[in-house]
């Protein structure tokens, strides 16, 4: 009897779904995952840590047949994810499963697609790997609870290698045995804390949590594979991976109660600004009662944003110095809601951000924890903003949850729209339909290698 009894019947049901018997929507939403994550390392390629991770890599001579986006030469699969996680999650626009609080694109598809294009996978492999990572990264999330994100853990780099270790595993074809063995492999390499959080110079580190998750997962399953073990206590036992990241709060039912019921990849967040997703409903908010056009500093009096405890202690810097202190600060990102755009990337570069301006009123704006808010979170990541004006107006607005959210999800016109934007940046119109259209049909594609190769040089 292992001691993982819930992680067992959930690695028996990953390893026992079949493309042709899943529900049309979730492999539908497979392609969607692929292509929000795809325009995701396109537009992340040419950051300057994605260069360096790239140039890295390929200094090492890493030999292989998988693709690092926005480069000629291919890796070992490991090094891909590492490469294209890192690219993917370079910029806070990758998409995210909200009570869970993970990124599972950037790892799940990144390891899926280096894995793919190792073995030349078929699309409908490639798209059984990014539900069965979406599943379990969700339901891991799900089980640990908020505990690892309040002691300082990032979630998604804790829990991101056992996704990432189930996506590359089903590409491959593993047996159930190598997806169980994976699976615990995988616990091994949980790893990421939140000091980019607490500073006011993030630096680059986040940015490689989920290509470090996704380089591992894929090891894992490819040590797996090979006949490496590992303990049948990794996620559930003593000193496993939940009872080391939540203690008694862990819920391990939660890995497998009602499966098949719902699946994660239908329910995932797609985010429209380049800003962490708990600041997205207040600046959402606050470019709505501002109007088409952005104010100028001086017209605002007062500001006042109230949201979770949780987002105030992580998110609540007001005096940001990089472009990751300023993608975690509500206080710049509000600012810049008001006066800027806060959809434009460019908003949030080091020269944007020590903008005075922007700098001045972000420090006037008032952080307070609201009791709506808190009690929704984590299953809603909502705000509410109050907007006073030099004239005398006062605007007041709440949401529980910002558009993108599963409960107010981007149309299919906006998801097209946002890899479009993002593409644009590294390839041509022509180019970009290409990928477009080998996403929406992966499951007819007989091999994945076409497809990944469209994304290098």
């Amino acid at each position: 009897m292992t001691s993982s009894p819930h992680t067992s019947a959930l690695a028996a049901f990953l390893h026992g779904i079949e493309i042709d018997r899943l529900p049309p929507g979730v492999v539908d939403s497979a392609k969607w995952c692929l292509l929000d994550t795809v325009g995701c390392m396109l537009f992340g390629s040419p950051e300057p840590w994605s260069r360096i991770m790239a140039a890295e890599l390929l200094d090492e001579g890493s030999k292989g047949s998988s693709t690092i986006v926005g480069h000629s030469r291919q890796v070992a699969a490991p090094a891909a994810a590492l490469c294209n996680g890192t690219a993917a999650h370079g910029f806070e626009l990758d998409d995210h499963l909200d009570e869970a609080i993970v990124h599972p694109g950037a790892i799940v598809v990144s390891a899926a697609l280096a894995a793919a294009e190792s073995v030349d996978a078929s699309g409908s492999q490639l798209l059984l790997g990014i539900v069965g990572g979406y599943e379990i990264l969700n339901r891991l999330g799900l089980a640990m609870g908020v505990r690892p994100s309040q002691q300082g853990w990032h979630k998604t780099a804790v829990a991101g290698p056992v996704g990432a270790a189930v996506a590359a595993s089903l590409t491959r074809g593993c047996t159930e045995a190598q997806l169980f063995t994976a699976i615990g492999l995988a616990c091994a390499a949980a790893s990421g804390t939140k000091a980019y959080a607490s500073s006011d110079d993030g630096g680059m580190e986040k940015r490689m949590h989920a290509g470090r998750a996704a380089e591992a997962g894929v090891r894992m399953a490819q040590l797996a594979a090979r006949g490496f073990t590992a303990p049948d206590t990794a996620v559930e036992g003593r000193f496993g991976l939940l009872h080391v990241m939540s203690g008694e709060h862990a819920r391990a039912p939660l890995l497998s109660d009602g499966l098949g019921e719902h699946w994660a990849v239908e329910h995932v967040y797609v985010k429209l600004y380049p800003c962490c997703a708990w600041i997205q409903a207040a600046a959402q908010q606050l470019v709505s009662l501002r109007g088409p056009v952005p104010l100028a500093p001086g017209r605002i009096r007062r500001v006042r944003v109230g949201v979770s405890a949780y987002a105030g202690a992580q998110n609540g810097n007001p005096a940001p110095r990089d472009t990751m202190g300023a993608q975690f600060s509500i206080q710049y990102c509000c600012a810049l809601a008001l006066t800027g755009d806060p959809s434009d990337p460019a908003a949030y570069a080091p020269e944007a951000v020590a903008a005075p301006d922007w700098q001045s009123l972000a420090q006037r704006i008032e952080i307070f924890t609201d009791p709506e808010m808190e009690a929704a979170y984590p299953m809603h990541y909502g705000a509410r903003v109050e907007l006073e004006l030099d004239d005398g107006r006062c605007m007041t607005s709440a949401r529980l949850d910002p558009h993108g959210m599963p409960a107010d999800p981007c149309s299919n016109a906006e998801r097209l729209d946002k890899f479009t934007r993002l593409a644009s940046r590294v390839r041509t119109l022509e180019q970009t339909q290409q990928i477009i259209t080998m996403a929406r049909g992966a499951e007819q594609l007989p091999g994945v290698r076409a497809f990944a190769r469209l994304l290098g040089c």
